[in-house]
């Protein structure tokens, strides 16, 4: 298959053209094609006639995104609206990855994809408006819902990954302090772009939730960093109420891979082993 990979420089598209070597893949950044300028995507897109469109895009910066609202939406929503035409146009299959943030939280049971989804603010408005959208108008399309990426490529719009943040605040000698009360699924963007390998060549369509098995608090992700590298820190919990941000975060959201398992395809391990591996790899396994 062809694959045109937008976002091709961020942390999953890092690992996304590992996984789908044995594909043609044409990994394109913001530089080949910004999907908010959506002529020039359209003419990349259509001279590359790709089997596949894999967007990686995001407006992602949550807290930003409540004092950036218009940004939020063209780049959530209009821009994949863009894409899914462009797709449709080409025939191409769409895959497209959104969040757990689509949901408010207000459960303690984890989250399938036949559960309602409720944002809470203007980042996850904007992902579900970009899902409706995929849901739609897409003729063959994967959406793929995740949850607390971190990989080894960091993340370029957010300035690295949880992971990398916790040690580096660590070898400063900092005192830091993480919400124990936002219960999530990290999730090791390597096991997810294999995941993603997994599905794309089928024709099983529609909805997914992707993340690595299990859950744990922010707090107790960055115990387990600490731990598992051997690291000395000054950890200690706090909650939402008292580290105020912009935006609302959902206090539970945990996704189920309810459709990757009916269909004996989940491969995803738990969060302990993936997070084990990541600090492996970037030698930093105590």
């Amino acid at each position: 298959m062809k694959i045109a990979l937008l976002g091709a420089n961020g942390q999953l598209g890092h690992d996304l053209q590992h996984a789908l070597l044995e594909h043609d893949v044409v990994p394109l950044t913001r530089n080949e094609a910004d999907v908010t300028d959506f002529g020039r995507t359209r003419r990349v897109l259509t001279d590359l006639s790709p089997n596949v469109i894999l967007n990686t895009t995001a407006y992602h910066r949550v807290d930003d995104c409540e004092s950036r609202p218009e940004l939020a939406f063209q780049t959530n929503a209009l821009a994949v609206l863009n894409l899914i035409r462009i797709a449709n146009d080409l025939d191409a299959v769409l895959l497209h990855i959104s969040t757990d943030y689509v949901f408010d939280g207000n459960t303690s049971d984890p989250y399938t994809e036949s559960s309602q989804p409720s944002p809470l603010g203007v980042y996850a408005t904007s992902k579900l408006s970009g899902e409706f959208l995929v849901r739609a108008a897409a003729k063959k399309h994967f959406l793929i819902r995740t949850c607390g990426l971190y990989g080894v490529a960091g993340s370029h719009g957010k300035g690295g990954n949880f992971v990398e943040t916790m040690i580096t605040k660590a070898k400063r000698h900092e005192s830091i302090r993480v919400v124990n009360d936002q219960v999530v699924t990290p999730t090791y963007t390597r096991d997810l772009a294999h995941q993603i390998a997994r599905i794309l060549p089928t024709t099983s369509y529609g909805l997914y939730h992707m993340t690595n098995e299990g859950c744990c608090t922010w707090h107790e992700f960055a115990k387990a960093i600490f731990e598992i590298s051997g690291i000395d820190a000054n950890l200690s919990p706090t909650t939402s109420e008292l580290y105020k941000t912009p935006a609302i975060r959902p206090r539970y959201s945990v996704l189920e891979n309810a459709r990757l398992k009916q269909l004996a395809l989940n491969e995803m391990r738990h969060w302990r082993d993936a997070l084990t591996a990541y600090l492996k790899e970037k030698s930093l396994c105590g």
